[in-house]
């Protein structure tokens, strides 16, 4: 049977969570391998930290990087106001939004997770068999519910409200690298059936330079039912401005799955920046939703404006939220930032910890 089936729905990211999950950095699997002390210090330390001032934190780690993983954040849980645990599960990536378990609850105090099939974003990075099987070993360990799914898709390319609506991206879902032999139609039917959702937003185009072929979670995502932020461009010799305006324009000329209008909330981006001549995919729309809070990635230098005119953003969109930010650049030549990194495991009644 189908989650849809047994009542289950992906809930919205805001919505309580009991912990939030992520995989520590693979030194053989980064890009730049040389930066992995930097990266390890600079960013996942920074971000555990982070979190777990709002809610616990499962960190995934290989078997031979957990005593350096413990000395790195004893400091971190020995000051903040939630635990970080350890759980050590074999991976090729740290990505785990990605390649993790997207989790599913329904109105009788249940939780599941579905295990996406995985293939390392359309190919680009070998091997990711330990990575396509992380998600059933991680429903296991917690003895959760597992629906497998049988195409492949990113944690990261899809953004729930709660409310029965997801947005997605063409360039991502109904790419040749990821799922051939199936059609829109039949995919949007499969994330129906998975999510438990009645209407699909697609977007054309995630943003321009995006290594993992346009991830939602990088222009657009649900700020609350009804209501999206949308990071856009003003500079029309700037490939994001088209995107942009292509996005704008289907999202004005739709509704969502309750029949609301979307309200648009806009964030402009922040200056074009690359690294090896190849465009660096900065976004304040990775951010994360932690419980009363939000962990925004910014970037300082020429940035500091649009830093700030995104943190003023949120904070009027979220006044009753802690806005906590994090140096986005620590982690950005990797190729994501911090929603990419993270996977929430939302709060229900009976959960067992």
């Amino acid at each position: 049977m189908y989650p849809r089936e047994l009542n289950y729905r992906m809930p919205a990211e805001w919505e309580e969570h009991e912990r939030t999950f992520l995989s520590w950095p693979v030194q053989a699997s980064m890009c730049h391998p040389d930066d992995y002390e930097a990266v390890c210090k600079n960013y996942y330390a920074e971000l555990v930290k982070a979190i777990a001032e709002f809610e616990p934190v499962t960190v995934i780690v290989n078997p031979d990087d957990v005593e350096s993983v413990l000395d790195q954040l004893e400091e971190a849980d020995a000051h903040m106001g939630h635990p970080i645990e350890i759980l050590t599960i074999e991976h090729n990536d740290a990505w785990l939004r990605d390649n993790g378990p997207t989790f599913i609850i329904n109105d009788n105090g249940e939780i599941a997770g579905i295990s996406w099939r995985f293939n390392a974003w359309g190919g680009k990075y070998s091997p990711w068999e330990q990575d396509d099987a992380l998600a059933g070993k991680l429903l296991a360990h917690y003895d959760i519910k597992q629906f497998d799914a049988a195409f492949i898709l990113e944690g990261g390319s899809i953004h729930a409200d709660g409310e029965g609506t997801l947005l997605t991206t063409e360039e991502c879902l109904l790419n040749e690298n990821r799922n051939v032999n199936i059609s829109k139609e039949q995919l949007e039917q499969q994330l129906q059936q998975y999510l438990n959702v009645d209407k699909v937003i697609w977007l054309k185009n995630g943003l321009n330079g995006d290594e993992t072929d346009g991830h939602i979670d990088n222009i657009a995502c649900f700020a609350a039912p009804g209501k999206v932020i949308l990071q856009v461009c003003d500079d029309k010799d700037d490939p994001n401005y088209q995107i942009t305006q292509d996005a704008l324009q289907v999202l004005g000329n739709t509704v969502d799955a309750k029949g609301r209008k979307i309200e648009v909330i806009k964030i402009k981006q922040p200056p074009k920046r690359c690294h090896n001549d190849e465009r660096l995919t900065l976004s304040y729309l990775n951010f994360y939703f932690v419980n009363g809070g939000i962990i925004l990635p910014v970037f300082g230098g020429d940035a500091v404006e649009t830093d700030e005119l995104a943190i003023k953003t949120l904070q009027e969109l979220y006044p009753e939220k802690k806005i906590r930010t994090v140096d986005g650049m620590a982690i950005i030549k990797e190729g994501g930032n911090v929603h990419c990194t993270t996977q929430q495991m939302p709060a229900v009644s009976n959960m067992q910890a």
